[in-house]
């Protein structure tokens, strides 16, 4: 499981301070209704230039943070997101591979349950991390809990009171012996994880829910279906049964925090051991985080920490 180094510098109501003095008063809005959005990316240095950090996707990251934030009512510009973050990474210097956590959230402080007329900001915090689920081979249970569906909360952001039920299935799954959870959607399709995609393989095919399934638009799970059409793997985005899963000839889970994590075992059922498919796929991820890969170079934002 990763630490919990926090990055030493915050940025919070549009300055940069030290992160132990970035806090929150206890009658803030989002606290009390969960009306937040957070967006979450990844870096690490530079294995080759030791005053510079590599940032994976950061434009995608920006743009969808961006748009989580329009569910709030709150015009926040990708670009501006972006600029913050750049200085962000400067200020800290990050020596370690580590993880930024944006969050757009009311500000203001109150108890009224509404969007309008209420103060919006963000902030941005970071982590060192390392891997977030064993690349060994996680265990999954499938989750009493169902996603949400998009016609109660809107499933394209990464609304911040949406992860109760998140929170919910992972510590079920966790307290029953399990690493993680997938859940189901409202129709009893695979959805995803608790924070991350899910895809199978059978027969030489990489398949994975549409987003017509309530999941969330994953960027790693993006990066996935470009990366299995380059190397030459039929993909298929489509609903997906809950024994599909203990059938299949691999399975993985991927988002930001969890990379590509192989799934071993769902429930009682073991699945195959040898992995063609996800260990070429994740080989292939990991030397293009690394910048180490030309073709994918658009995908890895470089900042120099003295720029």
């Amino acid at each position: 499981m990763f630490n919990q180094s926090f990055l030493p510098v915050a940025y919070y109501r549009g300055q940069f301070i030290p992160f132990e003095d970035a806090n929150l008063s206890i009658a803030t809005h989002a606290l009390h209704y969960g009306t937040g959005a957070f967006g979450g990316l990844r870096g690490i240095p530079d294995p080759d230039n030791g005053n510079r950090a590599l940032l994976f996707r950061l434009d995608r990251h920006c743009k969808r943070l961006s748009q989580s934030a329009k569910f709030l009512h709150f015009d926040l510009p990708a670009d501006q997101i972006q600029d913050a973050i750049e200085t962000f990474v400067r200020k800290n210097r990050p020596a370690q591979s580590f993880y930024i956590r944006p969050f757009v959230y009311t500000s203001d402080l109150g108890i009224a349950p509404r969007l309008h007329k209420v103060e919006k900001d963000f902030f941005i915090y970071g982590l060192e991390m390392g891997d977030y689920l064993s690349g060994e081979g996680v265990s999954c249970r499938i989750s009493s809990w169902y996603r949400q569906e998009d016609r109660s909360l809107p499933l394209r952001g990464k609304i911040a009171g949406a992860y109760i039920t998140s929170s919910l299935a992972k510590t079920e799954a966790v307290e029953a012996g399990f690493d993680e959870a997938i859940l189901m959607n409202a129709q009893g399709k695979v959805c995803e994880a608790t924070g991350m995609n899910v895809f199978l393989v059978r027969d030489g095919k990489l398949i994975t829910p549409g987003f017509e399934q309530d999941i969330l638009e994953g960027i790693t799970r993006d990066s996935v279906l470009t990366l299995a059409r380059d190397l030459g793997i039929e993909t298929i985005e489509r609903p997906v049964d809950k024994t599909e899963l203990f059938v299949a000839d691999e399975a993985f889970l991927c988002g930001t925090a969890a990379k590509i994590a192989p799934i071993a075992r769902i429930e009682n059922y073991t699945l195959p051991s040898e992995r063609p498919i996800t260990d070429r796929l994740r080989t292939l991820l990991g030397a293009i985080v690394a910048n180490r890969e030309p073709a994918y170079r658009p995908w890895v934002y470089p900042i120099d920490y003295d720029a």
